[in-house]
């Protein structure tokens, strides 16, 4: 069963020469199509739905450990996951001790498409 969502990223101190990379990291996570940089931090937002079951706290882990390879090291990633269905949102922000424990865990687990 899917359930409908709209989710707000903002990404905050990522390296600029990898910014392209990012997007296109993010964007194979969720179908982020429009991006916007104000002064180093980065948002988009797009409409989508979760399948399979999976959490909002398991989408931002998801997302935020391809944005973090992308940029080669830790970066805030903040999602807004609104639930189109049944509102209002929550916030998911992960800090420096989730980036060590996914980066550590997806060294350890092969890559899947």
């Amino acid at each position: 069963m899917s359930r409908q969502y709209e989710m707000s990223v903002e990404l905050v101190g990522c390296r600029p020469e990898l910014v392209d990379a990012i997007k296109a990291a993010a964007g194979q996570e969720w179908e982020f199509t429009e991006w916007h940089d104000q002064e180093g931090t980065l948002t988009a937002s797009a409409e989508g739905s979760l399948c399979g079951g999976e959490s909002e706290e398991e989408f931002t882990e998801r997302l935020s450990l391809a944005v973090w390879k992308a940029n080669g090291e830790f970066c805030e990633v903040t999602v807004n996951a609104t639930y189109l269905e049944d509102l209002p949102y929550e916030v998911h922000c992960l800090d420096q001790s989730d980036y060590d424990r996914l980066i550590r865990q997806s060294q350890t687990e092969p890559d899947t498409p």
